[in-house]
């Protein structure tokens, strides 16, 4: 039988794995170039196939910080601030009841 509890257990780890992949996002762009292996190639397509419709909310309306010649892009942190907040602490909450 599925439960409140249960159902917001769920939620909270569906929430968690959604921050793990942004991080994991975020890992790979550091990196300047990663050798062609076609499962870690499929993997990274998944990530990105997952992540960037969020992501993309976020990239909108937050511009890039430019420093100098380079960019940074606070969108990740934004977004996964944003998910956290209403995820785990409205969301799930809002579900135990």
């Amino acid at each position: 039988m599925i439960t409140r509890e249960l159902a917001a257990e769920f939620v909270a780890n569906l929430i968690v794995l959604f921050i793990v992949l942004i991080f994991i996002r975020i890992l790979i762009s550091f990196l300047p170039r990663i050798p062609y292996i076609p499962a870690l190639r499929a993997f990274l397509d998944f990530v990105e196939s997952v992540t960037s419709p969020y992501l993309g909310l976020f990239r909108r309306v937050l511009p890039s910080v430019r420093l100098g010649p380079a960019a940074l892009d606070l969108t990740p942190m934004v977004a996964t601030l944003v998910l956290v907040f209403v995820g785990l602490y409205l969301l799930v909450p809002l579900i135990r009841g």
